[in-house]
C-alpha cells in the first residue's frame, strides 16, 4: 500500500513539473513569434514621410507617353523602383504582374530606375514590360531617397503617401495594401502601436 501512495505522489509531481514546463515553453514560443512575425516591407526614415505629399513629376516613358507623378483622379499609383541587374527585382516581376492585373480596378502600376536608356530598353523587351509606364529618371529615385533596390511606393489618387518600403517578396508587397487598406504608415508601426497597448 505505501508503495502504490509513493508511486502516485511521484506521478502527481511529474505532472505538475511537466505543466510547469509546458507553459513555460507555450510563453517562450509566444516571445518567439513576437519577434519573427512578418514585419512588411522595410520602411526607412529618408525621403518624404508617409502622409506626405508626393514629389510631382512629369516623365517620358521608354514605352510611350508622359507619365504623371502626382494625384490621379479615382487612382492610387504603385512607383516600384527596379534594376535591370537587380536579381530580387527580376524576381519579383511576376508578382509586379499579378498585384497590376488584380488590383486594376484602382491601382496604377509605374516602373521606375536610372541608368543607360539603351539597357533599360533591353531589359523592357527581354523582360517584356512594354506594357507598364517605365521612366528612368535620377531626380525620381533622388526624391524619394531611394538607396536599395527593390523599393516600392505607394500614394493615393490624392498624391499622398500611403506606404513605401524595401519589397523583397510577395509578402512585403502585400503588407504595402494592407497597409493602405488599414490607413496606418507600416505594418511594422501597427504591431509596434498593438505591443504598446498590450503592455
Amino acid at each position: 500500500m505505501t508503495l502504490v501512495i509513493f508511486a502516485l505522489a511521484v506521478l502527481f509531481v511529474m505532472v505538475i513539473a511537466l505543466t510547469v514546463g509546458l507553459l513555460a515553453l507555450g510563453r517562450q514560443v509566444g516571445i518567439l513569434f513576437e519577434r519573427v512575425s512578418p514585419m512588411g516591407a522595410l520602411v526607412n526614415d529618408s525621403g518624404p514621410e508617409v502622409g506626405q505629399m508626393t514629389p510631382l513629376f512629369s516623365l517620358p516613358s521608354l514605352t510611350g507617353g508622359m507619365v504623371n507623378i502626382g494625384p490621379k483622379p479615382g487612382k492610387a499609383t504603385l512607383v516600384f523602383f527596379l534594376s535591370p541587374t537587380c536579381p530580387v527585382c527580376k524576381k519579383l516581376l511576376p508578382i509586379i504582374e499579378s498585384v497590376r492585373k488584380a488590383e486594376s480596378s484602382w491601382l496604377d502600376v509605374v516602373l521606375a530606375s536610372d541608368g543607360q536608356k539603351a539597357q533599360h530598353e533591353r531589359f523592357i523587351e527581354t523582360a517584356r514590360l512594354a506594357d507598364y509606364p517605365y521612366v528612368v529618371s535620377t531626380e525620381l529615385g533622388l526624391a524619394y531617397r531611394v538607396a536599395r533596390l527593390p523599393y516600392a511606393v505607394l500614394f493615393d489618387q490624392h498624391g499622398t503617401i500611403r506606404a513605401k518600403g524595401l519589397i523583397n517578396s510577395r509578402e512585403q508587397f502585400d503588407s504595402l495594401f494592407n497597409a493602405y487598406d488599414m490607413k496606418v504608415a507600416s505594418i511594422q508601426s501597427y504591431i509596434d502601436q498593438q505591443s504598446a497597448v498590450q503592455h
